[in-house]
């Protein structure tokens, strides 16, 4: 799972990083893996927060781009950005803005498409680490949102 979320975002790298300045070539391949890990880490982190039915309702229904879940993600990204590669705030939230929506616009996609791996269920209970299989949780809420 973490693989191809890792190809979804490079698949949406283009722009964002491959025809920005402001990112050297050197970075491109560590950045796409900022940009997934702030994904899980926020989703994980809603979940350990008990957000796990707003979760489940931000994939049923939401169009992604104006979501809280979205907007953490571009935060955490553009402050790694900032940090660990000395990209400038104003450039960091630009790339992160440009990134992150169309990646999770995606990802909404794929759980809604009945691929297995990125299925909401699955998914959750991957980013969990696989403690608890979420199957049962999240399809009953699923059914109840």
């Amino acid at each position: 799972m973490f693989g191809k979320l890792f190809l979804l975002v490079k698949k949406h790298a283009g722009t964002a990083l491959n025809e920005n300045p402001v990112i050297p070539a050197s970075y491109h391949e560590s950045v796409i893996n900022e940009a997934s890990s702030s994904i899980i880490e926020v989703l994980k982190t809603q979940m350990e927060n008990g957000k796990l039915r707003e979760l489940i309702r931000f994939f049923q229904f939401s169009g992604g781009y104006n979501h809280y879940v979205v907007t953490s993600i571009v935060n955490k990204f553009a402050n790694r950005l900032n940090k660990y590669y000395n990209i400038e705030p104003k450039a960091a939230l630009e790339v992160a803005n440009k990134l992150i929506p169309a990646v999770m616009d995606d990802l909404i996609k794929e759980t809604k498409s009945g691929s297995k791996e990125f299925a909401l269920s699955n998914m959750l209970s991957v980013i969990n680490g696989n403690r608890a299989d979420l199957s049962g949780i999240v399809n009953h809420m699923m059914l109840v949102a």
